[in-house]
């Protein structure tokens, strides 16, 4: 992939034209493999106006999105769990590090000696335990529902990992190796169990056919309501803690 200018130029055997794409992220130009950049560029150029109002809308779409997470890790935060909010509670500790227990709602043990932190620095380190909590949660649910349905419909993965994915929410590779975005956990239960059943029936059928879809349905009778709520929320759950 080359940059050029303030876009990024991507070649593609199967491109027969130049085309542009315009995420929050980057702007970028997937072009045939011999168009020449000369060329490339007099395409962007012609397609100023067009750039311009793309750039735009997906502005204004990223600024529309609802932020789940809380602005601050502070006494009294919401904090997004399985489709819920849950307040959060602070307290100190003697324990050398930050240590995070969930009853009726979140309560958060600060090491004393946090205390020489700027409210930013706590705030992260607050942060990063969240993530690093709400990542052991998401792998514990995803093992549960895992072994529920995997010996119950014969659809064994080899492996499981819970990582961070910025466009996907799973996925089931050629060896039957499942990965799941953690920020799932932060969905209602439901969601996640479905997306364990959608990336487990990969394992069977490799594609999003008709006879796939029937899979999902047959272990997921309610799986169409879990695929709204994604496409609904999906782009907030993104944005993570």
């Amino acid at each position: 992939m080359n940059t050029l200018g303030d876009y990024q130029i991507r070649r593609s055997t199967r491109a027969k034209r130049a085309r542009i794409i315009v995420t929050a992220e980057k702007i970028e130009v997937v072009a045939p493999l011999r168009m020449p950049e000369k060329q490339i560029r007099q395409f962007v150029a012609a397609k100023q106006a067009w750039l311009e109002s793309a750039k735009n809308k997906v502005q204004k779409h990223v600024e529309s999105i609802v932020r789940l997470s809380p602005l601050e890790y502070t006494e009294g935060a919401l904090i997004p769990y399985q489709g819920e909010y849950y307040v959060l509670a602070l307290k100190v500790s003697q324990e050398r590090k930050i240590l995070i227990s969930f009853e009726q709602g979140f309560v958060v043990s600060v090491p004393e000696s946090f205390s020489k932190l700027t409210s930013e620095d706590l705030n992260v380190r607050i942060q990063q335990a969240f993530i690093h909590w709400m990542m052991q949660m998401a792998a514990q649910q995803s093992r549960h529902y895992i072994e529920r349905y995997a010996a119950l419909y014969h659809l064994h993965p080899r492996s499981i990992v819970i990582k961070t994915q910025k466009s996907r929410w799973g996925s089931c590779g050629i060896h039957n190796d499942i990965n799941l975005n953690w920020l799932l956990i932060l969905a209602p239960a439901a969601v996640l169990e479905y997306v364990v059943i959608h990336e487990l029936c990969h394992i069977q059928e490799r594609n999003h056919s008709a006879a796939f879809w029937l899979l999902v349905a047959k272990h997921c009778p309610d799986y169409k309501s879990s695929r709204q709520w994604l496409k609904q929320h999906g782009a907030s759950l993104m944005l993570g803690l």
